[in-house]
């Protein structure tokens, strides 16, 4: 019979795996309390390192519909569930595993998807989210800074062809003003050609 206690550990169990985007099952047998906290760390605070005990992980899988572990809990279970970046919690396991050998990788999903232990492996060896945002904005940091570049190129150009039009200007400026000059000094020729017929009469 069930008691109180184990159906709240079931609940719990359940909840994590429903919550959860992905999950590790590792064997920790020989890892001290120090060791066992230093990985929790490593994994941050959005994601849960729990001891379980296997027959109530059982239950706990059936019921939030995860069959990822079925025939892989025996000894010493701890599970990683994992809330946040799956790669870099993947990343801090499989790192912590290789300095720990006590630790075992032995079966995982992720967005429902069952992984054997060098899937694990194969997801921690891709890039985490940030370093993916990161080279994202440097991407389209680049073409922004780019086109400001050719922006700026543009105004100082217009800038300089925008003074040259006056300077062309001024010759011819001063040039209608001597033809202004010379204009009235030709004007008195105008009388001299209408006094020819008077002279032949």
């Amino acid at each position: 019979m069930a008691t109180p206690n184990k159906v709240a550990a079931v609940e719990e169990i359940t909840k994590d795996f429903q919550e959860s985007n992905a999950a590790v099952l590792t064997e920790y047998r020989g890892l001290t309390v120090a060791q066992l906290k230093k990985l929790r760390r490593s994994l941050g605070t959005e994601n849960k390192f729990s001891v379980v005990k296997n027959s109530l992980t059982a239950i706990a899988a059936k019921e939030a519909g995860v069959d990822a572990f079925d025939g892989q809990l025996a000894g010493p279970t701890a599970i990683a569930f994992i809330k946040g970046d799956a790669v870099a919690a993947a990343k801090s396991l499989t790192d912590f595993a290789k300095d720990n050998k006590q630790l075992v990788i032995k079966t995982g999903f992720f967005e429902g998807k069952a992984l054997d232990a060098s899937a694990v492996a194969a997801l921690a060896a891709l890039e985490s989210r940030e370093l993916q945002l990161a080279k994202v904005a440097g991407i389209l940091k680049a073409p922004m800074a780019a086109a400001a570049r050719t922006i700026d190129a543009l105004r100082l150009k217009l800038e300089e062809e925008g003074g040259a039009p006056a300077a062309a200007d001024a010759p011819a400026a001063e040039e209608a003003t001597a033809q202004e000059a010379v204009a009235p000094a030709e004007a008195p020729e105008a009388p001299a050609a209408a006094e020819a017929p008077a002279e032949e009469n």
